[in-house]
């Protein structure tokens, strides 16, 4: 039976703890997985939802408006939104973060939907990805 909570994206892995449905879309919380030297997703903003980044394992940096922070264990990032912002594994260590995002409209569905797209044999079709980030409030730049 498929573990619902895991997604995976190519080599990154999203675990949900609290997803859109329990919440009724007050918020959603995974632990986000990534590689080291992996960069995700594409520079975006969020046009409804505050986003909280904290540190569990490894570094990750993210970069909010052009300033780059590195997320290591125990410290924390608030994106609020409208703030332009990407994530990236820059070390040699994969790095886990703590994710919570509210309200919780970019959720379980959101990153099912984005791995289905993303998981694809050759190049994934990146104007079908904006148009789904885009469907939740994601605004690619």
């Amino acid at each position: 039976m498929r573990d619902r909570k895991l997604i995976q994206i190519g080599t990154m892995e999203v675990r949900f703890l609290i997803d859109e449905d329990q919440s009724s879309e007050s918020l959603v919380m995974f632990e986000f997985v990534v590689p080291p030297q992996a960069r995700v997703p594409a520079a975006h903003f969020h046009r409804d939802v505050d986003e909280v980044i904290y540190g569990i394992s490894g570094t990750m940096t993210t970069t909010v408006d052009g300033n780059k922070h590195e997320v290591h264990p125990g410290e924390t990032v608030f994106i609020p939104r409208g703030f332009v912002h990407t994530h990236e594994n820059l070390h040699a260590e994969t790095a886990r973060v703590l994710i919570t995002m509210t309200p919780g409209l970019i959720g379980r569905r959101y990153f099912e939907e984005i791995a289905s797209a993303m998981n694809v044999v050759g190049k994934p079709d990146i104007e079908h990805v904006k148009e789904i980030m885009l469907l939740y409030g994601l605004v690619p730049v």
